[in-house]
């Protein structure tokens, strides 16, 4: 519970630190203020970069939507149409992984890893460049809606992170030289902004940064950190509306009655987040066992095989397993669908063998809609059905990504805004916060773990650079 802590005093100084700071002479300060005019124009510049994020993602939105559809028009055809992705997916994951590894090296994986590398090891700008850039950003957004119209079960919402982080950072070559706006600064608005911008959440993005982009370096310019996540996080909800990606909750009821039914989604939750993020460590960095063998040997014959498994279980859920998995989260949450049998467990398994082929694949969105199957399975178990199942599917959501991430904050933030579950907040923070205490138990932090992958080591330097899931 360490970084939680720190976490919260970190957000309490932002809040509270500049109220208590007093300038001595208010008005030399209005002075320097109004005199500074390089000052203003780098805050301008930075600005508008992140109006540029806000335009960026929500384009990136557009065409991961478009990717998307375009799979489920490719499997509604009538007669081979369902068992197309027999032959599609594993293709079209061959093709995207070559042009992965031949063009884009460093978009593998969410591209949370690459920004926390970037921002908490100490590298050139060279090689923070590889991690995080303007190009790569570019790059991400197109191979990512790749993978979703290759029917992999993918989220853009990581990606997004890498991809704001990118697009921020490039604002760095039009700061005066005497600018105190430093890289560090600009990456962590601009990864901010992409989830603020991709939730249409800009608290999310705000507490994001705070739990887990500086945990070992608070931003210096914490006023326009905040700022260009906002400003982003508003231009998304001005183009794509206010949406609620999983639809929205009637007013819940809350009584002792769900207190077993809540603790049993939430320890449910934080035992699979914590297995789900072992095994996408696990399968970054490579274990004794003839598969990581298969993988390093001949890596597209992999991601080939690991997509045909993917193409069998969207064939087996009746592609409720395919993409990020708004549809079939939404009906739950609305109480008016329902998802196949044994659901949960063919998502978790799709979306880690999605990751296994070492394409860029986000795992927010589907670690959301795995959190909504096991909620929908408890209340399977104990008869609790329609709108009496929602709010355990609400824990569902927040427990499995809080486990997996390890980010309690951002998980039940991220959740009660996408659902408009603010009648549950006390709830859904005290799911977040049991599940995630199971998985630090069992686990240390994915996204720490893979972006030491990343972090170069000269004294055991390896032919094939590091990979991440």
């Amino acid at each position: 519970m360490t970084n939680v802590n720190l976490g919260a005093g970190q957000l309490y100084l932002v809040i509270v630190g500049s109220m208590n700071e007093q300038p001595h002479n208010p008005w030399q300060r209005v002075r320097e203020e109004v005199t500074g005019g390089r000052q203003w124009l780098d805050r301008t510049v930075v600005i508008a970069y992140a109006v540029a994020t806000g335009l960026i993602v929500v384009g990136f939105t557009h065409l991961a939507e478009y990717a998307g559809a375009a799979f489920r028009w490719l499997t509604g055809r009538p007669a081979i149409g369902p068992w197309t992705p027999l032959l599609w997916t594993p293709a079209l994951a061959v093709a995207l992984l070559w042009l992965t590894r031949r063009f884009a090296r460093g978009t593998e994986g969410s591209g949370i890893p690459q920004v926390v590398a970037a921002l908490d090891y100490p590298m050139q700008e060279q090689e923070r460049n590889r991690l995080v850039s303007l190009s790569l950003s570019l790059k991400k957004i197109l191979l990512v809606s790749g993978g979703l119209l290759a029917g992999l079960s993918i989220g853009r919402e990581g990606p997004t992170v890498q991809v704001g982080a990118g697009v921020m950072q490039h604002a760095r070559r039009w700061l005066s030289s005497r600018s105190t706006i430093d890289q560090h600064d600009l990456i962590v608005a601009g990864a901010a902004a992409g989830i603020a911008a991709a939730f249409n959440t800009p608290l999310g993005g705000i507490i994001f940064a705070i739990e887990q982009l500086t945990r070992r370096r608070s931003f210096s310019h914490s006023g326009l950190v905040i700022i260009s996540i906002v400003i982003a996080g508003l231009v998304a909800v001005s183009l794509l509306g206010n949406l609620t990606y999983f639809g929205e909750m009637q007013g819940q009821l809350l009584d002792l009655t769900l207190l077993g039914p809540g603790l049993l989604v939430a320890v449910a939750c934080g035992l699979a987040g914590s297995l789900f993020s072992r095994l996408i460590v696990a399968s970054a960095s490579g274990t004794p066992d003839r598969f990581s063998a298969w993988r390093s040997r001949y890596p597209f014959r992999f991601a080939a095989g690991c997509a045909l498994a993917v193409a069998v279980i969207g064939i087996i859920s009746g592609q409720a397993t395919a993409g990020a998995g708004y549809v079939p989260t939404r009906a739950l949450l609305e109480a008016h669908g329902d998802v196949p049998a044994f659901y949960t467990v063919l998502k978790f398994c799709a979306t880690w063998l999605s990751a296994w082929t070492g394409l860029p694949a986000g795992v927010f969105a589907p670690s959301l809609a795995i959190g909504a199957g096991i909620g929908n399975d408890v209340a399977w178990l104990i008869g609790a059905s329609g709108q009496a199942a929602v709010p355990l599917i609400a824990f569902g959501m927040v427990g499995f990504l809080a486990a997996t991430t390890q980010g309690p904050l951002t998980a039940f933030i991220i959740v009660m805004e996408m659902v408009a579950g603010q009648s549950m907040v006390l709830s859904l923070m005290a799911v977040a916060f049991v599940a995630t205490g199971i998985s630090r138990l069992l686990t240390p932090p994915m996204f720490g773990e893979l972006a030491a992958l990343l972090v170069p080591r000269p004294a055991a330097a390896s032919a094939e650079p590091a990979r991440t899931a």
